[in-house]
């Protein structure tokens, strides 16, 4: 008589490996550990390829077809002087695009997004823009302004974007 705790389960991972050999193993049923691990949170470079590195921030993220994009910033060097919000926020919302796309989504079906103003009288310049991008309505959406952004940009947005299947 087999232990109590040997069970079809402990059988099935033993044999595995054998099967995995001689190259059966995808004969066999998906357990629900590899389903669950096949759903799992997807880190993606900005070209939406899986990250090779353990990098503190991932520009994308994938999970249960839902798309986040990390906050997305104009980084400007140029003088302070020179900064408009216009530039700033289509230098950002083309990064999003690009991002989205990467992402396997596309603008029409960005969910939801975050906008961070470093003035909030640049309100309007940037919804001037940000318009241009969602000619269909847009998503829901935030704003805020805050005290300051890195990379002396005047915008920074992130978003969350559905992934259709095709």
């Amino acid at each position: 008589m087999l232990p109590t705790d040997s069970t079809r389960r402990n059988f099935a991972g033993l044999l595995l490996p054998v099967l995995s050999a001689f190259g059966l193993a995808t004969l066999l049923p998906k357990s629900a550990a590899a389903k669950a691990h096949d759903m799992g949170v997807r880190k993606l470079n900005d070209e939406g390829k899986p990250l090779e590195t353990n990098s503190m921030i991932s520009p994308i993220a994938v999970h249960n077809g839902v798309a986040y994009i990390a906050g997305v910033g104009a980084h400007d060097s140029a003088p302070a002087e020179s900064w408009e919000i216009g530039a700033h926020t289509t230098k950002v919302m083309d990064q999003i695009k690009k991002l989205v796309e990467a992402s396997g989504s596309s603008m029409e079906n960005v969910l939801q997004l975050t906008v961070f103003l470093a003035k909030i009288s640049d309100y309007d310049g940037m919804n001037k823009v940000f318009k241009t991008y969602f000619q269909h309505g847009g998503p829901a959406r935030t704003t805020v302004a805050v005290a300051a952004l890195p990379g002396n940009s005047l915008v920074e947005i992130n978003c969350i974007a559905a992934i259709t299947k095709k």
